[in-house]
């Protein structure tokens, strides 16, 4: 069953890892802490200013929370943001579709002249509790910092789980439920606890992060709390932790003429106009269209006997970061799938 046009917001899925890099400068500070403890706090008030761009925007923008376009497999998404003197080297992000069923994004964003690389993969599976939609989200993100001595420093980051409310009074929108973590190579571990909005109480879009250090260092974890689509403080000294008030940039993009036939804005570019427009039939027929052309082209392999070649990712069974990392703070499940990057992006 695919969703009706009307329903649906102009923006393909494939789109998405740009939010982890809507604060380019704080992705390349991570590499600027001067200890273990430092880059560990910077990793968490990164991370924590990803989660608006990635759970809010499109109920800033479009009033209400819409369903993603689904891309088709091999789709593809580029880009980047500049060089500048505060953040250093320019930052690349690859983006690829590597499964339909189920859909599987897998994604790479560098800024190789700080040596701070995120890879990582994401899907969803969802079900239904009480009126609102639970999405577990599927897979992880692995951030490596390159140290000034040569080695690096990893950090498993796992995905909170979502629920959309509001669907009985047809404007529903996200909150983050569960745990999530951020398990550094060092020993130290983030801990995100999310406390959204309830039937009677709550605040929505409520955290709270203890930073705990390896068990050989006897320190006071570090508390922090707030609302991660605006301010946050540590508990301890009261300074504001992280803020996302201000504007964020967006990703640049080349132009539509410019992009190969499989990158998602051209690939959506008809449906997306017709959705912006509200002309539904058009984005209709387009979407119908695109989405024939993808299980003719299944068909196609299923009787020659071929399989879809990815691009810039390889599956791999078990991902070895997430296994070592995890067993530092029993990780469920233990062990998980991944996707190497090939380093063959256009960036390169």
């Amino acid at each position: 069953m695919t969703a009706p046009p009307f329903i649906l917001s102009p923006t393909s899925l494939t789109e998405f890892p740009a939010y982890w890099c809507e604060r380019p400068e704080l992705f390349a500070k991570i590499a600027d802490g001067k200890n273990e403890e430092e880059r560990a706090l910077a990793v968490l008030r990164w991370f924590i200013s990803t989660l608006k761009g990635q759970y809010t925007s499109r109920n800033e923008s479009m009033g209400s929370e819409k369903k993603p376009l689904n891309p088709v497999l091999g789709e593809l998404f580029y880009g980047y943001w500049p060089a500048t003197a505060e953040r250093g080297g320019k930052t690349t992000l690859v983006v690829e579709q590597v499964s339909h069923h189920p859909p599987i994004t897998a994604y790479r964003i560098a800024n190789e002249g700080k040596g701070v690389v995120l890879t990582g993969h994401n899907a969803q599976k969802t079900s239904f509790s009480g009126g609102s939609i639970i999405v577990k989200q599927v897979g992880h993100a692995v951030l490596t910092v390159r140290l000034p001595s040569g080695d690096a420093e990893e950090y498993l980051i796992t995905l909170p789980r979502l629920r959309i409310d509001g669907l009985w009074y047809g404007s529903p929108y996200i909150e983050l439920t569960d745990t999530s973590y951020i398990q550094s190579s060092s020993g130290w571990l983030s801990q995100i606890d999310y406390k959204g909005k309830g039937y009677f109480s709550g605040k929505s879009h409520s955290f709270k992060a203890t930073v705990t250090p390896p068990a050989h260092l006897y320190r006071q974890p570090h508390v922090i709390e707030g609302t991660w689509h605006s301010i946050s403080r540590d508990i301890r000294t009261g300074a504001i932790f992280h803020d996302v008030t201000t504007p964020k940039e967006e990703v640049t993009v080349a132009p539509i003429g410019e992009q190969g036939e499989w990158e998602s804005r051209r690939l959506w570019n008809v449906v997306a106009k017709g959705i912006r427009d509200g002309d539904f039939d058009t984005a209709a027929k387009d979407k119908s269209r695109i989405e024939n052309e993808q299980r003719q082209r299944r068909r196609d392999e299923l009787s020659a006997g071929t399989k879809w070649e990815l691009k810039h990712f390889k599956h791999i069974e078990s991902c070895p970061t997430y296994e070592r990392l995890g067993k530092l703070f029993s990780v469920n499940p233990p062990t998980e799938d991944g996707y190497d990057y090939l380093n063959n992006g256009p960036h390169t």
